[in-house]
């Protein structure tokens, strides 16, 4: 059903988006929605950093427990 919407239909929408909710209101919107990508991705780069701090420090000590003292 998507499929078919084409350039001419994404435009027809954008319009009728724009005389609905003005253009302030669209200007805000995508204010909001680019500060929660912004969020997202930070969440994921810091899940990712804890991720591998957690893998190096497991790796730091690799003596055996006999050898240690």
């Amino acid at each position: 059903m998507l499929n078919n919407i084409g350039l001419p239909g994404l435009l027809l929408i954008a319009v009728v988006v724009l005389v609905l909710f003005g253009k302030g209101k669209v200007s805000s919107l995508m204010g909001e929605v680019g500060k929660g990508i912004t969020a997202f991705k930070k969440g994921v780069n810091d899940g990712t950093k804890e991720l591998e701090d957690a893998k190096a420090d497991a790796a730091k000590d690799v003596t055996p427990e006999k050898d240690k003292a």
